[in-house]
């Protein structure tokens, strides 16, 4: 049987990493993360803050994203490339598990891919339409 390379296109690399994100596959979502990966939350936003390391990463936001909102996902539509610079355009969806208030926000993923793997992330979200969702 074949063996198939895994291509390390910086676009291929992000898009592994939303496929593995809305599978709920934690491990495959680390895989596309550089040990010394900064993956930043927009201040506003309730996991706002840098995180690193892969495990820092799903603990601190996968995780805790998946505990706070039921089916919270990313929907990745639009890539905008520029050598190691990727551009997301995307909505999240998902219902809050206190208020069961939905949210369909869109937001903006800045990622940073060296050598096949993820090594900065930073978000740009609309805050307030999150924390409407979060407030009895």
């Amino acid at each position: 049987m074949a063996e198939f390379a895994i291509s390390t296109a910086p676009a291929d690399v992000v898009r592994r990493q939303y496929l593995a994100s809305a599978a709920g596959d934690l491990e495959a979502l680390r895989a596309t993360l550089a040990p010394d990966v900064e993956w930043t939350e927009m201040a506003g936003f309730p996991l706002a803050g840098t995180y690193r390391t892969p495990d820092g990463v799903t603990s601190n936001v996968m995780e805790k994203l998946g505990q706070d909102w039921d089916g919270w996902a990313a929907h990745d539509d639009t890539y905008v490339v520029d050598g190691e610079n990727v551009v997301v355009l995307a909505r999240y969806t998902a219902v809050n598990t206190a208020t069961g208030k939905p949210i369909d926000v869109r937001v903006a993923h800045h990622f940073v891919v060296r050598s096949g793997l993820i090594v900065r992330f930073e978000q740009f979200v609309d805050t307030a339409l999150v924390r409407e969702a979060m407030a009895d």
